[in-house]
């Protein structure tokens, strides 16, 4: 059957895994985007911040992973289950600046994210001009603890009228990664580098 897919030019494709859109979505992602080029400065005074999480495991994408040999290598990978661990990190962009990371203590909460917020913002921050500050715009995505009342509450008295998220004043549409720079391109980066060597090992 391989030989006769191959004869005919096909080719095996792993199939994409991608954001699903309901269909009010595309109108909130042009409606952004309209925004964003409205002003051709705009992104330069926009903090794109987040979290990823890093684990103990790593990435173990076995799926893609093959072992090319005239003979079974019973090839394996190792887990540590027994050694698991997790921490979020934040990391933000703005202009040319990064500005992070910041790793939080234990599961990410609303309560930890408001703390954070009043908290340790403030100081990494502390290297941004005063007036690129004055004109900053807060973006994160609808993850739940940035949804959190207390959030949009501090969110509105510090950054009135420019903040980016759910139910901000500028709605961060669905399933838009495509947006921001730091799930388009700095935490693979970042999680290339940080598991470039297997943990322990």
């Amino acid at each position: 059957m391989w030989r006769t897919l191959l004869a005919e030019g096909m080719y095996p494709y792993h199939v994409q895994r991608v954001q699903h859109l309901r269909p009010g979505d595309f109108a909130q992602r042009l409606e952004f985007c309209k925004w964003l080029n409205g002003s051709c400065q705009l992104h330069c005074y926009i903090l794109f911040n987040d979290e990823a999480q890093f684990n103990g495991d790593g990435v173990n994408n076995t799926h893609n992973s093959h072992v090319w040999t005239d003979e079974g290598p019973h090839a394996i990978v190792e887990s540590n289950f027994q050694l698991r661990f997790s921490v979020n990190v934040w990391f933000a962009v703005l202009d040319d600046q990064v500005i992070g990371p910041f790793i939080f203590e234990g599961r990410l909460t609303g309560e930890a994210f408001i703390r954070f917020l009043q908290e340790e913002l403030p100081q990494l921050l502390e290297d941004v001009p005063l007036n690129k500050q004055g004109h900053m715009y807060f973006q994160h995505d609808g993850a739940p603890p940035h949804f959190s009342r207390e959030v949009r509450n501090f969110l509105n008295c510090h950054f009135p009228g420019q903040w980016i998220g759910c139910g901000s004043p500028h709605n961060w549409p669905a399933g838009s990664p495509d947006l921001s720079p730091l799930d388009y391109c700095v935490w693979g980066w970042m999680k290339e580098l940080v598991y470039s060597v297997k943990m322990g090992t």
